[in-house]
Formats: C-alpha cells, sequence, structure tokens
C-alpha cells in the first residue's frame, strides 16, 4: 500500500464511518502529510505498512524542535489515529506509536469576554459599511450576535441555512460536528438582526450552491472562516479589548454566563452539541463562588 492510497482510504473512512466535516479529515490527515513529507526529505522508502518505531520517533523529534507541547500532542495523536486504522482494516498488526508517549499539557480555555466587552464590541461595528452598494454592517452585527446568543462553532455560523431558522418555534437548527444537529433556543432581537441581514442579503445576486446560506459576501457567497476570525479582529482592534478574542471566544462566553447566572449544566451541553457532559465541565472554567451559591442554595445540610 502507498501513502497516497492510504490517505485516500483514510479519508473516506472519517468521512462515511466518522460523519466528520471536511475541515476535521483535513486536520486529520495534516501531520500524515508531514510524516510523508520527513520521509521523501530524508530518501526513507518506509510504506504506511513497513514503517517502525524508530523512524517515527526520528520524525517526531525533527518536528518537535520547533513547535510546542500542545502541538506535540496533536501530531503524535494523529498519526496514532491513523495507525489505528490501519490496523482496524488489517493492514498491520502493530501501531509503530504505541511506545510513544505524548507531552503533558493542560487543558488551555480560551479567555472569556465580560457582558461589557461583548456590549463594546457589537456597539463598535459600524452599520453603514458598505462594500459595492452591500451593507455589510448589519451582516456583521447579525453575526456576532449569533454567535454569543447561540454559542456556535464557527463551522456552524457560516453553513446556518434560511431553512434551519425556525422563529416562531424561537430555535435554530444547528448541524455540528459529525453531521449531528440540535436545535438552539434564539432570542427576540437575535432574531430581529437576522431578519434585518436576510432583508438586504435578498437584494443580492446570489451564487447557486448559496441560496440557502444565511451569511454571504457581497460576491453572493457563503463567507469562510477565516472572513469571520477577520471581521471579529478588527472589531477587537477598534475596541481596544486586550484579550484573544475568536469566534469561540463567543461560545465559551455564552456558555460561562450561562453558568454564572444559574443554568443547568445539562441544559447548557445539550446547547453546545457536546457528546459528553465531561467535556462541558472542562471546557468552561466554572466560578467557584457559583458552585458555593449552588450548594447553600439546594444542599438540605447547608
Amino acid at each position: 500500500m502507498k501513502w497516497n492510497q492510504a490517505i485516500t482510504d483514510y479519508k473516506n473512512y472519517l468521512r462515511i464511518e466518522r460523519g466528520l466535516s471536511i475541515n476535521s479529515i483535513e486536520n486529520y490527515c495534516y501531520d500524515i502529510k508531514k510524516l510523508i513529507k520527513y520521509l521523501e526529505e530524508h530518501s526513507l522508502t518506509e510504506s504506511p505498512i513497513s514503517i517502525e518505531n524508530t523512524v517515527i520517533k526520528d520524525f517526531i523529534y525533527s518536528v518537535s524542535k520547533n513547535i510546542n507541547p500542545r502541538s506535540q500532542a496533536r501530531l503524535i495523536s494523529g498519526l496514532r489515529n491513523f495507525f489505528d486504522y490501519l490496523i482496524f482494516e488489517n493492514y498491520r498488526d502493530t501501531n509503530p506509536l504505541d511506545l510513544i508517549e505524548s507531552p503533558r499539557i493542560g487543558r488551555k480555555l480560551p479567555d472569556t469576554l465580560s457582558v461589557k466587552d461583548i456590549d463594546n464590541l457589537i456597539n463598535a461595528i459600524d452599520l453603514s459599511y458598505q462594500y459595492n452598494g452591500v451593507n455589510l454592517g448589519e451582516r456583521n452585527r447579525a453575526i456576532i450576535e449569533t454567535l454569543y446568543s447561540c454559542g456556535l462553532r464557527v463551522s456552524e455560523l457560516i453553513n446556518l441555512k434560511i431553512s434551519d431558522l425556525f422563529f416562531e418555534e424561537g430555535f435554530i437548527k444547528v448541524t455540528g460536528k459529525g453531521n449531528k444537529q440540535r436545535f438552539v433556543p434564539i432570542g427576540p432581537s437575535t432574531q430581529k438582526f437576522i431578519n434585518i441581514w436576510i432583508s438586504i442579503r435578498n437584494h443580492i445576486e446570489i451564487q447557486p450552491n448559496s441560496k440557502d446560506v444565511i451569511f454571504l459576501n457581497f460576491k453572493g457567497k457563503k463567507l469562510t472562516r477565516a472572513m469571520i476570525f477577520t471581521i471579529i479582529k478588527k472589531l477587537v482592534e477598534t475596541t481596544g479589548i486586550n484579550k484573544t478574542v475568536s469566534p469561540h471566544t463567543f461560545r465559551h462566553s455564552f456558555a460561562t454566563h450561562l453558568l454564572e447566572n444559574g443554568a443547568d449544566l445539562r441544559a447548557i451541553q445539550m446547547m453546545l452539541g457536546h457528546e459528553s457532559i465531561t467535556t462541558t465541565e472542562i471546557y468552561m472554567h466554572v466560578d467557584r463562588s457559583h458552585l458555593s451559591e449552588v450548594l447553600n442554595k439546594f444542599h438540605p445540610r447547608k
């Protein structure tokens, strides 16, 4: 088996059996391609079936000199998953990464925006901003409001469709990781801002494959993940907020603010689309004072 064939088969497995998105599949295969490049640069002829632990160790050592422990751990995990797949398909008997340990790392949580930070970012949006006659200021406000009010991942936001809006019922349908769908509540104010943008969107010449997509650029095409990052980066620069802010920061802030205001952890888990509540618990830095309040309020022997 050659490397190209192994990657193709692995991608099909991730797409069909695991139900992963295109972005996730590319991330899984990124480190495999780095390994292939390393083999080529060192004139090594090992195949996916024949490659041994010593070669993998040398590769990881050469790469690890230029990346942090978190990236090292991701590299090792990605390669281990690939070779586990080859074992699963009976191409190999052993995993060459079995004796390679990942570096110990703490879980890094993103910065959390305060409610005041959120307000400042939204107020900093120039609602009169137009490009090629299209009011993108209203679009940008609807984007930030939706990210924060619904706790969406950036991939979920850019793929949100008009047919996913159930405003009369107060919900939107979100397609998350592994194409799993969930319904997330959406408040009246966020509905209003989305409707304002849709009324503008309806006057754009929309590309055929984006007819149902809510958030578009001035050319009528679906926005990219990079564009959402750019919009947020410019807003942060305008407001002077001294935090690392990404689309995920709004999701994290959504969950944290709900928890701090007394929301049930199970309900937050469902809205975030986490399979395990353990993920939700780790994902949020639980406020100790909030836990004390819960104990004092609900425990019979407080």
